[in-house]
Parts: C-alpha cells; structure tokens; sequence
C-alpha cells in the first residue's frame, strides 16, 4: 500500500522534537508502538504507480531486529530531490507500524515532527532538497518475502534463527518505507544492530562496528552504489563463510549454516571464476568490493541477485560431493552464473518498469550458458540451451502465452512476469539475435548497452539501439558480418516482433523444383489448422542441404516467401542448429526425405540439427499437422544414436505419451508402448553400468534411462535397484549417484519408505532430501502420499518452500495426481496465505496438479474450481494456461491416440 505524508503548519501547536541525532534512535522492538493515523484527510493518490515528482536520492537506514522476540525496529532518513511544488510526499509501506514522521530542511532543521500522516498548507519547493524521517517497527515475516525469519535445525536438535530479506519484486516496502519502483535509485548507508553471537551483512562491507552501551554491536556499512530498492539486502545469522579474491581484488565469500560450510567450497571455486569471465567478458569492473553468496534454509526462488549480497536457496548454492550428482553441479553452476550475470544486467542497467523484466532476466539466463560453457566446457551446457528452448515453445505455442514485453501493473502482475515467457524466450531470442549479429558483434553491442545505461534505467529500445549502432558501424572489420544474404534486417523492426508479439512461428517449406516456398504463421498446439492467425516475424531464417556444408542465410519479412536451393538438392534442414526461435514444417516429400537421411546416414545432420527435428515432429502431431506415425518413424533411428541430447529428446516424448495413457488407464495401449520402449531401447539399458564413471551427458542419460527402465517395470533394472537399496538400509552408504531411482524403488515398500523419512528428517544436504522427498512422492500407497502433504502443509520435518514441490511431485505420481489436485482445491486460501497469489509457487501448484489431465470431465472440474475462486482467478494470467494445457491433452488423444494404437500393434507383431 502507500503511505502518505505531509507537512502541517504548527502555529499553536506545543510538542517535544528530538534532535536529529537523538530521532535516529530505534524504539525498543519489544515495545508495542501506535502507528500513526490518516485524520481525516482522503488520500492523495490514485495510481498503483508513484508520482515521479518526488525522487530519493540516499537512504540513511538503521535496523535492529530481535531474533528472539522475532520483530525488529528502525529508523531511516531519506533525501529527497523535489522537482515540483506539492504538499504531500507518496512512497511505499507495507504492514509496517510506523511511530514517527518528520519533514527536515535541507539543513536538518525540523519543519514538523507529528506521529500522523498530516496535510499542510506549507508548500514544498520545486528544486529543493529535503529529508524524510521515520521511525519504524514490525514483525519478521513468516513467509518468504519483505524481511523474514528463517530458521534451521542443528544435528543436535537445536532450532536458531535468522533474519533474511527477499525483494523482487515490491516487497522492499515491507521491510522499511520507500520509493518502491525500479526507476528510483538512490544511494544506500546502511547500519544494523546485532548481538556480539551474529553476524550482519549487506550490500556493501562493513565500514565501521561500534559497541553501543547495552553491550550490542552496531555495524555500518559503506555507502551503496546508486541501486534500486529491490536489490537492497541484509541478514542477521550466525553463519560460517569462505572466502576467496578475485583477479582484480573483489573478495568473494560464501556463507552457510556452520554444519553446512563444507558444502560451500564448490560454489566459492565457481563463484570466482565466473565473476572474472564477466569483468572480461562485460569489459567492465565489477563495481563493488565484495561479493557475498548465502545459503538461506527458507528461501521461496532458486536465488536473488542482491547487489554484492546474492541469497539462494541451499540446494542453488551447496553441493556435497558425497551426496551431489552431476546434474546437482550442473545447477548449482548456472544458478551462480544466472545470479553474477545480474551484477550487470539488472543490478547496474536496470529495466525501467517491471514489462520489460526480460533485460533482467532473459539475459541473465542466456548468459549462463555463455558463461559456463565458457568457464566450464566439461559440463556440456549448451546441452540444455535445447530445452530452454523447448520449454519456452511449449509455453509459446498455447493461445494462452503473452508478449516477452507485456504490461504489469499490480503486484500480482508484476509477479507473474517472471516466468517461462522472461526467461526462457527471452534467452531464446537473445540466442537467436547472437546468431544473426555474430558473437563479437553482440558482445560489443551489450557492452555498448551497459556503459551508457550504467546506474540508470532502461527500455527494450536501447538495446536495440546499442546493438544498431555497432551494427551500423562502418569503422570496425566486422561491417561485412552483418549483411545477411546480402541485405540488413532492421534491428528494431525486427525484435519487436519478437518482443512486442505473442506467440512463436511456424514455417512451412515446400520443395518446388529449384525452389524453397516458404510460408509463416503463428503455431498453436490447441488451435485448429483452420483457425486464423494473423501474425508476421522477421525471421532470420537458416537452412543447410546435402550439396554444401555453408549455412545458407536468408531474413524472412513477409508471410510467404521464395528461395532458390538448386534441382540438385536432395534434402533440406531449415533453422540450422536451432539457431532460431521457430518451428519448420515439411511440407510434400520433405519429412519422409528427412526419415531416410537419419535412417541411412544420421550424422549427415549435427546432433542438434537430429534433436530439433524431433522436437518439432512431435509439436506438430500435437498440433494436428503431421501424423503420429509419421513422427515415429524418424525416432526409429535411435537405436544408432550415440549423442545424448536427440536420444533423451526421442525417448522423452515416449515416455510422456506413456504417462498419459496410464493415467487414464488404457491398458492395451499402456502395456503395448511399456513393452516397445523396453524392446526397442534394450540395448542401450543394458549397455548402462550402475557406477558414477563418464561425462555429466554419459551420467545424464544413465540417470535417466535407468529411472524410466524401472518405472516401467523392467526386472533387471528392479532387481539391481532392490539390492542396492537393501545394501542401504543395511550399510547407511550413500547410494551417489542413483540414489533417486534406488529410493523410488525402495519407498514401494512399507519399511523402505519409513526409513527414507525418517532420513530425510535428519539429512544435512538439501540436494539429497530433494531426492528422496520425490522417492517418497513416488509411492503407490496413497494414505502415505496423504501424510505427505499433510507434513509440506505442517511445514516442520518438509519446509513451506518444498510445499509447492511436493505437490507436484506426488500430482505425477498416476495414484497421486487427483489426491494432489483436491488437496489444492481443500487448502487454497492456506496455500495463498503462504505463497502470495501471483507468486511462481502458486503457479508450480497451478500447472504441476493440472498438467496431466486429459479429459473433458477433467477440464471442467478445473474449471468449476476457478470460477469458485474468480476474482483470485481473474487476476492471474496461470489459470489460462492450466485450461490451455488441459484442452491440449485432450486434443492430442483425440489425433493421436488411434494412431498410436495401430503404430504399436504392428511393431509388436
């Protein structure tokens, strides 16, 4: 909410003001203070949005929390630059008790000092500087936003507590009063009382502690850069760090609950060198001296990019490698990465307003890939760049979808601006402009963007500007590189159709003679091929044939176009290497000329190349516009298939075809594709050894092929599972690194399952509950799936943050997914409580208990139930995408599952 203040004239008024010095004194936070109260005056705002004639300039703020009556206390002095007359000063203040307001002179002298929010007549002056005084108190949060407890459990059974802070996006407002809104910079001085058992961090490091008389410390922290309010951070805690300095100086600390900081050595090592790829990579220093990592054991995101203070969740951030797999240093890696990125991109530019939340955040998850396949090659991440991708087209192709750049007013649409559209369309597209521009040529136009937009704010046009004008440029060797095809696609013209419109494209090709006829159109999976769609894309368009190795480039402008190949051509890959953000059509003989490629000679084509084409089948068969079968035949090559990135691609859509058909028990179907899958892949199962030995691909793919084995019933692979599982209870060993299939297994039976809880109560490593939390999930017992969310709603032995996790853990479960699904329905208003309406768990629950179903009488239970919540409902943009999901299903059964029927008699025969 806001909160207002004015200046009153004081004539006849007998009160008592304090000096400056003597106001900054906190209250007791263990005293109860009366908030000051409006009078009887209307309030003078009506927009969401602050008037922009009053700007802070520098925050002067002092803190003193309780860890153990769990509130705190405050004060904070803020400098304001007023730029037109006006009586009333607006900012921002949520569930805050707020005890005194006084209006100071640029040269402190009182003007009032009332304990209301008050209207005066006395005008302040356009041009002028004045400073705002508030003392200030409240609870620590329960949930995960504003300034929170956060608590954890010793191996001995103690609890401690911690207060931590999470912002992004407007929850700065619950913490102390302020210009809540990305566009207002200001400096920061930031000081925190604390006893001499804590420690207290912040953006900045501490410049002075000084010991107050009741014996507590105060720490004061040097002076910020100018940042917006949502990257102010501070914690008080009594954890242990590590520590390591730069190349150029900046010391770089990872902190951890004391019994945690082993874990932490891995994350400081990667933290490092990534911090020194960026200073290369941005060509500009890191602009603070320290940069702090913490592990918060309550913590809603995977991270936050608080400038010089980054809190992440302790399995983004921890790794044990007794009990972390590959794929667990994998994530942890591009958390970090994602995170460092933002010291940059979001911390130093700044989006203007929260629509455009995809500078921050799609360039931060594109930069992970960047930047670790840089710092890391070994792990292989431009590996999962497809499913980025992939992800994001699935969320694209639903009439549901929006713009990358959308409008966001209200918290809660602010809220749901951080999702897959941001992130991983965004990195989609960035990925895509990098290609067109040519790397050097995009490395130089983001510099260019962070050096003229350093400590401000910016829009979706100045990036295109920036990158326009190195574009542009006739001094530099690399002019040539531009052209494409002999001709410029205009910069801006072109990422407005990809920023500026919803959806992604689909291009249908046909061969005709010595000529390529290309037609694009917005994809659907839940529309019909007759439905309109009216939608253009300037589409840098790529394709490969078997006469030449060049890459062919050609920019697509219009709806239809034409392009010459030669009659010598015998086939034709269009989108090269997934460079491109749109799906390809084959129209006539194309895809069957495709199929006898991989079938004769599939490395003709790069594994990427064999991986989009797949993708892009399957999309199709949802969508109505290639047979089932058809998209079958292309996955027969598999067998011949040595990379892992089209064999998991290929062997994911089976399984989820899979997973659709048992849950609505279609038993003939079921049994028929569980046999195919067993028989067609029997090789590469039995070629999987039950050891850590290979790459993080080759372990990638074993994790996955054994999970799936056993899930299917595969007796080799549950025998070996049950063993090893048995050599568990018996030995307490960790089971690294198939410890998720091995407890799956084991958690069928009643004993198994009661041991894997009783140690996920008392495991050290959250990577490691995570893992038997969904083995737990996993049992076909469904009053044990029952007990389970009664503890993620108890949130003791399963924290509130795994809640929404668990959930849709145990909505995959086929005995789970409409126990998960009423349990939602039953404790929705609880759930909100806990998560806030348009948060990314509410949305996790939203989609993670709807995803699987597949039927009309499912659709319209869904449905009934957000009419009963409407004007929660109404207000979230997720709701529609559940619908969406659901009518996709069901119209993917209705094409396909006849097809599929027929497809699978014949291979089994």
């Amino acid at each position: 909410m806001f909160l207002v203040l004015a200046l009153l004239s004081l004539a006849g008024v007998t009160q008592t003001s304090a000096s400056p010095t003597q106001a900054s004194e906190p209250p007791n936070p263990t005293e109860e203070q009366p908030p000051l109260g409006t009078g009887s005056l209307s309030f003078p705002w009506s927009h969401l949005r602050l008037p922009g004639y009053i700007v802070p300039l520098h925050y002067h703020l002092l803190l003193h929390p309780n860890l153990t009556m769990l509130s705190y206390s405050g004060t904070v002095r803020i400098e304001l630059q007023v730029q037109n007359n006006t009586n009333w000063v607006v900012l921002h203040s949520k569930g805050l008790r707020i005890t005194t307001a006084t209006m100071l002179d640029q040269n402190l002298a009182h003007l009032s000092d009332k304990q209301t929010a008050i209207f005066s007549p006395r005008v302040l002056s356009g041009g002028q500087k004045y400073f705002l005084f508030l003392e200030f108190g409240a609870e620590l949060g329960e949930g995960f936003y504003g300034f929170y407890r956060s608590t954890y459990r010793t191996s001995s059974g103690e609890t401690r507590n911690l207060a931590s802070t999470h912002f992004e996006p407007t929850s700065a407002r619950m913490a102390f009063p302020c210009f809540d809104e990305p566009s207002f910079k200001a400096n920061y001085s930031i000081s925190i009382r604390r006893s001499r058992a804590h420690t207290a961090l912040s953006n900045m490091p501490v410049e002075q502690t000084v010991v107050l008389d009741d014996g507590l410390m105060e720490d004061r922290f040097a002076v910020s850069v100018r940042m917006s309010s949502y990257l102010v951070a501070f914690i008080v805690c009594d954890f242990r760090s590590v520590s390591a300095t730069t190349a150029s100086g900046v010391k770089v600390s990872v902190y951890a609950a004391p019994e945690k900081w082993q874990q932490t050595h891995y994350a400081l090592k990667a933290a490092v060198k990534l911090l020194e790829f960026y200073e290369k990579y941005f060509n500009i220093k890191y602009p603070l001296p320290k940069q702090d990592l913490v592990a918060i054991p309550d913590f809603q995101a995977g991270a936050m990019e608080n400038w010089g203070l980054i809190t992440f969740r302790e399995t983004s951030l921890l790794f044990d490698p007794a009990t972390s797999s590959g794929s667990d240093r994998v994530w942890v890696t591009m958390v970090i990465a994602h995170e460092l990125a933002h010291q940059w991109f979001g911390n130093l530019v700044t989006m203007q307003w929260w629509n455009d939340i995809w500078l921050n955040e799609g360039f931060a998850r594109y930069m992970e890939y960047i930047s670790v396949n840089a710092t890391y090659p070994k792990l292989r991440v431009e590996d999962y760049l497809v499913d980025t991708c992939f992800a994001a087209i699935g969320r694209d192709s639903l009439n549901s979808s929006r713009p990358i750049s959308s409008a966001a007013e209200s918290p809660t649409q602010i809220e749901e601006m951080f999702d897959t559209v941001s992130y991983d369309k965004g990195a989609c597209v960035l990925h895509m402009l990098r290609h067109y521009l040519t790397d050097q040529v995009f490395q130089s136009g983001i510099v260019r963007y962070l050096r003229r937009y350093s400590y401000s704010n910016a829009h979706n046009q100045d990036l295109w500007d920036s990158l326009a004008n190195v574009q542009r440029s006739k001094h530099t060797s690399l002019y040539t590189a531009y052209l494409y095809a002999g001709e410029h696609l205009d910069l801006t013209s072109m990422m407005n159709t990809w920023t500026l419109q919803t959806g992604v494209p689909l291009v249908t090709v046909t061969r005709q003679g010595s000529h390529l006829l290309l037609k694009q159109e917005r994809f659907l999976r839940t529309a019909h091929p007759s439905d309109p769609t009216w939608f253009l894309w300037h589409i840098p368009l790529t394709y490969r044939t078997d006469t030449s190795t060049s890459i062919h480039r050609h920019p697509m402008t219009t709806l239809t176009d034409s392009v010459e190949v030669g009659e010598e051509v015998g086939w034709v890959k269009v989108n090269v290497d997934m460079a491109g953000y749109y799906l390809v059509h084959y129209d006539g003989s194309g895809w069957d000329d495709l199929i006898q490629l991989l079938k004769d000679n599939h490395t003709a084509l790069t594994f990427m190349d064999r991986t989009h084409l797949i993708h892009n089948a399957f999309q199709l068969t949802t969508a109505g516009r290639l047979s089932l079968d058809k998209a079958l035949d292309l996955i027969g090559y598999l067998r011949s298939e040595s990379h892992t990135v089209p064999l998991l691609e290929g062997l994911g859509y089976l399984e989820a075809f899979y997973r659709i058909v048992e849950r609505r028990d279609i038993p003939d179907v079921t049994q028929n594709l569980r046999k195919y899958i067993l028989w067609y892949f029997r090789d590469v199962i039995d070629r999987q050894t039950w050891s850590d030995k290979g790459s993080v691909s080759e372990r990638r793919l074993r994790s996955e092929l054994l999970s799936l084995a056993c899930h299917l019933g595969d007796l080799p692979c549950l025998k070996q599972a049950q063993r090893s599982f048995t050599h568990w209870l018996d030995s307490n060993m960790w089971l690294h690194p198939f410890d998720k299939t091995v407890y799956s297994v084991g958690a069928q039976e009643d004993t198994g399952w009661a041991s894997l809880l009783q140690t996920y109560t008392h495991s050290l490593s959250e990577t490691h509950k995570r893992k038997i939390l969904s083995a737990l999930a996993s049992s076909r017992d469904t009053n044990k799936l029952t007990r389970l969310l009664e503890l993620g709603l108890e949130g003791e032995v399963i924290r509130t943050q795994d809640l929404d996790s668990l959930i849709a853990m145990v909505a995959r479960n086929p005995k789970g997914h409409h126990l998960a699904w009423s349990y939602v329905q039953k404790y929705w208003s609880t759930l909100v409580d806990k998560f806030q309406l348009g948060s990314f768990s509410i949305r996790n629950i939203i989609i993670g208990t709807t995803a699987q179903f597949s039927s009309t009488e499912e659709l319209t239970e869904v449905r009934v139930f957000f009419e009963s919540i409407h004007e929660q409902a109404s207000q979230l943009r997720v709701t529609e995408v559940a619908m969406d999901n659901i009518q996709k299903n069901i119209l993917w059964l209705q094409r396909n599952l006849g097809t599929l029927r027929s497809w699978l008699d014949q291979q089994i025969d």
